[in-house]
C-alpha cells in the first residue's frame, strides 16, 4: 500500500484516478487546487505524486519543478489529455518517472503506478 496524491484540475478525474487506486489498497488524496496539493505534500508523507499537466493556476510542469525542490526523491507521474513531446521530454526532464495519456485507462494506470512504485 502507498499514499498517493493526486493533482487534477477536474474533480471527477480526479475521483476516478482515487477509485481506481483504492481497489489496489492504496491510500489516495486528491485535489483541484494546486496550492493545496503543495501544502499536503509539505506536511504529509506521500510515495507517489500523479499530476495533471494542464491546471487553473500553474501548469503541472511548474507543480512538478516545485515540489521536485523540496523533495527531489519524490515519485511523479504526468498526466494529460493534451500530448506533446515537449510537455513529455520536460516531465522527464524535471524527474517524472511516467507519463500517462488521458483518457485514463484503468489497466495502463495501474501498471504504471505499480511499476513506479516497485
Amino acid at each position: 500500500m502507498a499514499r498517493i496524491m493526486v493533482l487534477d484540475d477536474v474533480y471527477d478525474a480526479g475521483i476516478l484516478i482515487k477509485r481506481i487506486l483504492e481497489r489496489k489498497d492504496h491510500e489516495v488524496h486528491t485535489f483541484t487546487e494546486e496550492e493545496d496539493a503543495i501544502d499536503f505534500i509539505k506536511s504529509n508523507t506521500v510515495d507517489l505524486v500523479i499530476l495533471d499537466i494542464k491546471l487553473k493556476k500553474m501548469s503541472g510542469v511548474e507543480v512538478l519543478a516545485e515540489i521536485k525542490a523540496v523533495y527531489p526523491e519524490i515519485r511523479v507521474i504526468m498526466l494529460t489529455g493534451y500530448p506533446t513531446i515537449e510537455t513529455a521530454r520536460q516531465s522527464l526532464a524535471l524527474g517524472a518517472q511516467e507519463y500517462c495519456v488521458k483518457p485514463i485507462d484503468k489497466e495502463e494506470l495501474e501498471e504504471k503506478v505499480a511499476k513506479v512504485l516497485s
